[in-house]
């Protein structure tokens, strides 16, 4: 197994830091490197400068419109956009629904929903988790009945993560009760501004209405909107929550936190305790384990085997490092951390009382944020116990 890049992937990672450093506005990078609240038209100005680039679909092959890069060229770009601070990619529509649209849904379907992915025009939305239907999935109760050539969808969906921005949804629905609960939910995609869905927002404990209820009620969805076949949407949901766990974990953007860490400590006068050190320094060691998990499944595929499926293991290993990098900035600064008056913030107030700095303003909101790490996209008691059976058997 050989971790290093090769000259061409050197050559790649030059051409694209280059780029992004001429196109990524220094405004943009500034919010993203200082945990400033980002608009939706930050978010989908990204999207769109890399859709008309063509990169906003990195890991497309080229057939559906994708640049066709490896998926060690594709690591090497999220890289640089990470460290340089540009903006998440919004991963519901370009990295979980559209592999599903290509390996499942018809060309019709694939000519219709993809360009709009790749342009970065449309927002997608994932309607998945329910009340009461969270790690538990395959209880959720939406239903959807056939009505000749649509459904008619009823119930309600939560953790809609930016969910008020949603263009189209994927929507897992009960379309049978008979059998197992896997057994029986379908797989539709729904467009957000159908009459009867309402969206809700829910405003969390930072501030931020970063996730929603969302209502159907009797909404019409035509039958061509069903991606594959029938009762058969669970499916094709595990290729889908395969991506969104190894999104979760999200080395880079680890990488780049851990040096927002550090300058806090310096700035905040703790660099020099060596405990506290020692603390930073056990986390970066996790975070290069974790960057050369990720580069030895990189490695696998590249040498045309197949990897291990350990997107579990990414997921509980990048979610704890996330919480442990929110813990250890809110420690630096102590007691300026935990200021957190959003409407002063929303109005430009960014740190402005005696000993706070910009840097500190949203620590405590970046805190409470990733609290959630663990618990969605599968919570990791639940994927721990997934690993053991597939891994130790």
């Amino acid at each position: 197994m050989d971790l290093a890049f090769t000259p061409e992937e050197q050559a790649f990672r030059e051409e694209v830091r280059a780029w992004v450093r001429a196109n990524l506005p220094a405004e943009l990078a500034h919010k993203v490197h200082n945990a400033l609240r980002l608009t939706r038209d930050d978010i989908q100005g990204w999207a769109k400068v890399l859709g008309k680039k063509g990169w906003l679909v990195a890991g497309w092959p080229r057939e559906f419109g994708g640049p066709g890069w490896t998926a060690v060229q594709k690591h090497l770009f999220e890289e640089e956009c990470a460290l340089a601070g540009a903006p998440r990619i919004m991963p519901f529509g370009p990295v979980m629904v559209a592999p599903v649209i290509m390996a499942y849904g018809t060309p019709e379907q694939q000519k219709r929903f993809l360009p709009g992915i790749a342009s970065g025009e449309v927002w997608w939305s994932q309607g998945y988790s329910e009340p009461g239907s969270g790690s538990d999935l395959a209880s959720l109760k939406t239903r959807a009945e056939r009505v000749g050539d649509k459904y008619i969808v009823n119930g309600q969906k939560t953790w809609t993560t930016l969910g008020q921005y949603g263009d189209w949804m994927f929507n897992l629905v009960r379309t049978s009760n008979e059998g197992k609960p896997q057994t029986g939910i379908s797989f539709l995609l729904l467009d957000m501004k159908s009459p009867g869905v309402t969206v809700r927002p829910i405003k969390l404990l930072d501030g931020e209405c970063e996730v929603n209820e969302v209502f159907f009620d009797n909404v019409e969805v035509p039958f061509d909107q069903l991606i594959g076949q029938e009762n058969k949407g669970w499916t094709y949901a595990k290729l889908l929550l395969s991506h969104e766990r190894t999104n979760i974990a999200d080395v880079n953007r680890s990488k780049r936190e851990l040096e927002r860490l550090k300058r806090i400590a310096k700035a905040e006068g703790v660099w020099d305790d060596i405990r506290f050190r020692d603390q930073i320094a056990l986390l970066e060691v996790d975070i290069v384990a974790l960057e050369m998990m990720v580069l030895r499944v990189l490695s696998m595929e590249k040498s045309g085997k197949n990897p291990l499926d350990i997107a579990g293991l990414l997921k509980i290993r990048g979610s704890e490092i996330q919480q442990r990098y929110s813990e250890l900035m809110m420690l630096a600064a102590g007691p300026y951390a935990l200021p957190l008056l959003q409407e002063a913030m929303d109005s430009g107030w960014a740190g402005h009382y005696p000993g706070g700095v910009v840097a500190n303003a949203p620590l405590a909101s970046t805190y409470f944020n990733m609290r959630k790490t663990t618990i969605y996209g599968g919570s990791n008691e639940v994927q721990r116990n997934i690993v053991a059976q597939t891994v130790l058997g």
